[in-house]
């Protein structure tokens, strides 16, 4: 977080539109957090740990998937060894042969003829591969109603992934909004501001500016991560994420404008740093819950319907319903059209507590006086 002060915005000369002086706000804003060394090397952090992750795991899962478990067989088993997956066989004269590589550990486990059902005998020093068994064994044909489009794996970590993002982008930039309303009432510079410009016009700017910011982290992690996926060689990974992660920042942007409305209207409630928690503790609660949601209950439909909807949730319930393949193609259009509604009415009940608390230093400004007047 930036420990130098923004710069002052002067007060007006001249008429100057409305938008004018938003984006003028907005600019001060982000040009506070750029000229932040800590907020340029915690980014940097991010984006990096973000491609070793992607990177790691995509290394692992493949070295995983090509990893093959050596296998004694002789010249009767030899062939059903053959047609399994990650298995490497090596042949033998007889089943003394193959006792004694797997004796020696040259072989995980031996494959000879043997009387039971399955026709074959697995032989292992300690224990026989798990793998080996299951493939060996007996299975009744599956029939398959509606195939899974994901692993469970892949959908945990896509899952920890959406949480992950929405949680610490609109904590961190929620918080930096809260400091700064605080900070702003604290040394009193907010007299200074509401003389040159309007208290809504200086929310706005706030709203405005942070929201650049996070959109940008947002982005950035999107690129690292296509980036990563394909030096990874997960092309199908990124194919199915394709659809999902622009709904995912489409729906940020509005939640994130919903939050941060939030979080001004609540620091402006309070004039010291240290009660900043006493009024956001709510909101940063709402932040957190998708997170812990989508993956407590990321393989259960009717949570994740429900949290697609839900306009606290949607940013991160909606992209998941669409990577596993559950929402029909007018949901997300319809999560988002509630999720505007949301949008304007949090921004009109945001304004009037901020518009109405701004001037209002000491003890906690309560709720109902903000909503007052």
């Amino acid at each position: 977080m930036s420990t130098s002060a923004p710069a002052p915005i002067r007060p007006s000369t001249g008429s100057g539109t409305q938008a004018s002086k938003v984006w003028l706000v907005a600019e001060r804003e982000i040009g506070s957090k750029l000229r932040s060394k800590a907020f340029l090397i915690s980014t940097g952090i991010l984006l990096l740990l973000a491609l070793a992750g992607i990177v790691i795991g995509g290394f692992a899962s493949k070295s995983a998937a090509t990893e093959t478990t050596p296998v004694a067989a002789t010249s009767e088993t030899a062939s059903v060894v053959s047609a399994l997956p990650n298995f490497t066989v090596t042949e033998v004269a007889d089943q003394a042969a193959a006792e004694k590589l797997v004796r020696d550990e040259k072989v995980d486990a031996a494959v000879v003829p043997g009387d039971g059902p399955s026709g074959v005998t697995i032989i292992a020093l300690k224990d026989a591969p798990s793998s080996l068994v299951s493939a060996l064994s007996q299975t009744p044909e599956v029939t398959i109603l509606e195939p899974a489009t994901t692993t469970w794996i892949l959908r945990y970590f896509i899952a920890i992934g959406f949480g992950l993002v929405f949680m610490m982008a609109a904590a961190t930039f929620g918080g930096t909004i809260a400091q700064s309303v605080v900070e702003e009432k604290q040394t009193r510079v907010v007299e200074v501001l509401l003389s040159a410009i309007p208290a809504r016009t200086l929310l706005a700017g706030k709203v405005i500016g942070n929201t650049v910011l996070a959109m940008g982290q947002i982005l950035a992690l999107a690129a690292i991560a296509t980036i990563g996926l394909i030096v990874t060689g997960q092309r199908d990974v990124l194919s199915m994420l394709g659809a999902p992660i622009i709904w995912f920042a489409v729906f940020f942007l509005f939640g994130f404008i919903l939050l941060a409305a939030l979080f001004a209207a609540a620091a402006s409630m309070v004039s010291r740093q240290e009660d900043i928690g006493s009024t956001t503790t709510p909101i940063t609660m709402l932040v957190m819950a998708p997170y812990v949601l989508v993956i407590v209950f990321n393989d259960n439909p009717l949570v994740l319907t429900i949290m697609s909807y839900v306009p606290f949730s949607a940013p991160v319930g909606m992209p998941m319903r669409l990577f596993v393949g559950e929402a029909q193609w007018w949901e997300p259009l319809l999560s988002l059209v509630i999720l505007l509604a949301s949008c304007v009415a949090a921004i009109a009940i945001g304004a009037k507590i901020y518009e109405n608390s701004l001037l209002r230093m000491g003890t906690r400004v309560k709720l109902a006086e903000a909503l007052r007047g």
